[in-house]
């Protein structure tokens, strides 16, 4: 029976050098007259182990990690095809505690299947949700996804059903689901993981969300700087669209709806979804004001769902396993599931999926193992470039929604980034208006303006020049961008720098300076 050796395909195993590793595999297994086959996954999320090679056993999957194609020889020879003891040796892949503990709904199969296999996907109950959508009468899917609780896992955290329901009800001639792939944030990968690991999961999250709105297109807006989570999305669509999946007749159905995928230059307002859809129709990507929603006026003006790819990627297990089952993760209103990504200086970087309710301290200290340097955490930063940063002091926080808001802070899209005891907090507030400066669409002053005035406000703070003045002025700057821009780019840009200017002050003290002798 020939023996399957899983090396994964995800650009950060890529990185790490996984295709050298997979390379040299294939020829020892040739050189040696070997029976067995290389199969490239997804990654299963654990970074700091990538490349991670799994060989499958009568017994499970064992994994093997970090590897390097020079281990390849070495593995063989210990005998790897049979799950053999090794220096890499890491156990039955289960059974390794950063996996182990986690609760995979959304990334169930990611790291397990071959991406472009339709037959691995149904192995693991792939469609099974899109099956029964399509028995059910629109309005049903719609309140099966509003009672699971599902919130947009984007940023804004507004619940998906709601969405939904705006849609279906809106007249229109032609209604469109949209994907937000643009994933920006700093610390985020969940989306790519997705789209590269398991892209079947996010095309039916997306064919079930049109039969439940009366869409019959679909686009997956991503950013140019993901290539291979395009290629692998634009093969799987035309794999899915060969079996029936996608087109005039969704699995035989009544129901048609189509998908491909569109790509943009990178800019970071463009994650916002009006900008979005600007970019989508060929426009410059600039913030619309609102109202209209794109729920009702989206793309080309017709009524749009707009959704996260994990907000997507979630709904087949709805689906399948029913609203009830989703709903009991959680915690308050933030129901289900949430794919943390743990980046930054950390011991153990990567994609951990869990309910809802974990504290911030656990995941930085117990699951990241604190910080890769071994020196103490100063502070970490959830949500991107633009979320809060938080002190040790605030690490009793549970990983919710309304938790996060209560204390000034924001999910965002799940990314965690950590900052040992070294990080210049002024310098970090410096870089979040300098961030904004450079990514503003500028369409409204507060923004485009307000960040400018930030950043020079910031250093005259750093060069001791009125400090007390100056620290005022940025927090004045900070409340008329939090309440004046008409986005969140320019509206949660005061989110890093007053929490930096408040949980970290002697950082915005700094030292007179002392002239030279003459």
């Amino acid at each position: 029976m020939t023996v399957r050796i899983f090396v994964p395909r995800d650009a950060a195993a890529l990185a790490l050098g996984a295709e050298k590793v997979a390379k040299a595999i294939t020829q020892e297994i040739a050189a040696r007259g070997l029976d067995a086959k290389v199969v490239r996954t997804g990654s299963r999320g654990m970074f700091w182990l990538e490349p991670l090679v799994e060989v499958e056993t009568a017994e499970g999957r064992v994994a093997y990690g970090p590897v390097k194609a020079g281990d390849v020889p070495d593995l063989l020879d210990s005998g790897l095809l049979q799950g053999g003891t090794h220096a890499f040796s890491l156990g039955p892949t289960e059974e390794i505690s950063f996996l182990k503990e986690q609760t995979r709904l959304t990334f169930a199969r990611c790291g397990i299947i071959d991406p472009l296999s339709i037959e691995d996907y149904r192995k693991y109950r792939g469609f099974a949700g899109l099956e029964k959508a399509i028995a059910m009468a629109p309005a049903d899917i719609v309140r099966q996804v509003t009672d699971s609780g599902l919130r947009g896992r984007g940023g804004a955290g507004f619940p998906t059903g709601i969405k939904w329901k705006t849609v279906m009800d809106a007249a229109g001639p032609q209604k469109y689901i949209v994907c937000n792939a643009d994933e920006g944030d700093s610390a985020t990968f969940a989306d790519r993981m997705i789209m590269e690991g398991d892209p079947f999961v996010l095309i039916e999250g997306m064919a079930i969300a049109g039969i439940a709105t009366g869409a019959t297109k679909g686009y997956i807006y991503t950013r140019s700087e993901y290539p291979h989570a395009i290629a692998t999305m634009t093969e799987a669509i035309e794999i899915a669209r060969g079996a029936g999946i996608l087109g005039s007749s969704v699995m035989g159905s009544a129901h048609a709806f189509d998908l491909e995928v569109r790509s943009g230059a990178g800019a970071y307002v463009c994650g916002e979804e009006t900008s979005l859809l600007n970019s989508l129709e060929g426009k410059r990507g600039i913030v619309r004001a609102k109202p209209p929603l794109p729920a009702l006026k989206g793309f080309l003006g017709r009524p749009t769902v707009v959704n996260n790819v994990i907000s997507l990627a979630s709904v087949p297990v709805i689906m399948d396993q029913g609203a009830e089952h989703y709903k009991n993760f959680g915690m308050g209103r933030s129901r289900g599931t949430i794919p943390i990504q743990i980046a930054g200086n950390v011991k153990h970087g990567g994609l951990y999926e869990v309910a809802f309710g974990l504290t911030l301290g656990e995941i930085v200290d117990r699951i990241g193992g604190g910080t890769a340097t071994g020196r103490p955490v100063k502070a970490v930063q959830v949500g991107g470039p633009l979320g809060a940063y938080f002190p040790r002091a605030l690490f009793d926080t549970p990983f919710d929604y309304e938790a996060f808001a209560a204390k000034d802070g924001l999910i965002g899209h799940a990314g965690i980034t950590v900052f040992d005891d070294t990080a210049d907090m002024l310098k970090q507030a410096r870089f979040a208006m300098e961030f904004c400066a450079i990514e503003s669409c500028g369409k409204c002053t507060p923004c485009r303006i307000g960040s400018t005035r930030g950043v020079e406000t910031a250093d005259k703070i750093a060069q001791g020049i009125e400090p007390e003045k100056n620290k005022a002025l940025l927090a004045d700057l900070c409340n008329t961008m939090k309440f004046g821009s008409l986005c969140a780019l320019g509206g949660f840009t005061p989110y890093p720098v007053m929490s930096a200017m408040n949980h970290f002050p002697e950082d915005f003290s700094p030292a007179p300076m002392v002239e030279a002798a003459e």
